[in-house]
């Protein structure tokens, strides 16, 4: 917790999940995932996976109309990853970009998962986590994708933002679906990560590839 916008001070837990990972207690954030804690302070995927890195998918100008007449923000969605396990979407709105980025940040840190890999696909078998294991569908508002195992060095076939987020995720080769308004990059975004939560979930053989 930071006491002022633009003024770097040192971290101060507001929870006990908090505390014990700034001391020392909690040592990875699978560990907290695997308990199904909710992730409630951005600082805890700071010191768990450093080096973190951020992408912006969106960014828009919104109006909505207040008492004092019709407000301008801008909108912003972004997607956090450590390029090997973990990826996070948010969105976030400041009368200033970067405002609102760090607000889209923050709330992708809060959204964190695991992604669940594997070499689900027929045509490869190689048994080495570059793709997910199986078919997943998630959703987002009016946009639904679909997402499939891909052979090796086949990449990711999908759109930029699909790029943006499963390359954060650590994935390399997915073959992506999808149906709606999908030019909607947010909904989109946000329906890609769905299907990876899902995917988590998913029950799968015990000889599944991965």
């Amino acid at each position: 917790m930071y006491e002022d916008v633009g003024v770097e001070r040192e971290w101060v837990p507001r929870t006990w999940v908090g505390r014990l990972v700034a001391g020392g207690k909690i040592k990875s954030l699978e560990e907290i995932l695997r308990r199904g804690i909710p992730i409630q302070e951005p600082e805890i995927v700071d010191i768990l996976v450093p080096g973190i890195k951020e992408e912006v998918v969106e960014v828009i100008r919104v109006q909505r109309q207040t008492d004092a007449g019709e407000l301008t923000q801008l909108r912003v969605v972004a997607a956090v990853g450590d390029g090997m396990n973990y990826v996070g979407v948010g969105k976030g709105k400041g009368k200033e970009f970067n405002i609102a980025l760090a607000d889209a940040v923050r709330n992708a840190k809060l959204n964190l998962i695991k992604v669940r890999k594997g070499c689900g696909s027929w045509e490869c078998g190689c048994g080495r986590p570059h793709s997910i294991a199986a078919t997943v569908t998630g959703a987002s508002g009016s946009v639904r994708v679909t997402l499939l195992p891909a052979p090796r060095k086949l990449g990711i076939v999908g759109n930029e933002t699909a790029k943006i987020v499963l390359g954060l995720g650590g994935l390399q080769d997915v073959r992506v679906f999808s149906k709606g308004h999908t030019r909607n990059r947010m909904n989109y975004a946000f329906a890609l990560h769905d299907a990876l939560r899902n995917l988590l979930v998913m029950n799968l053989p015990q000889d599944w590839r991965g």
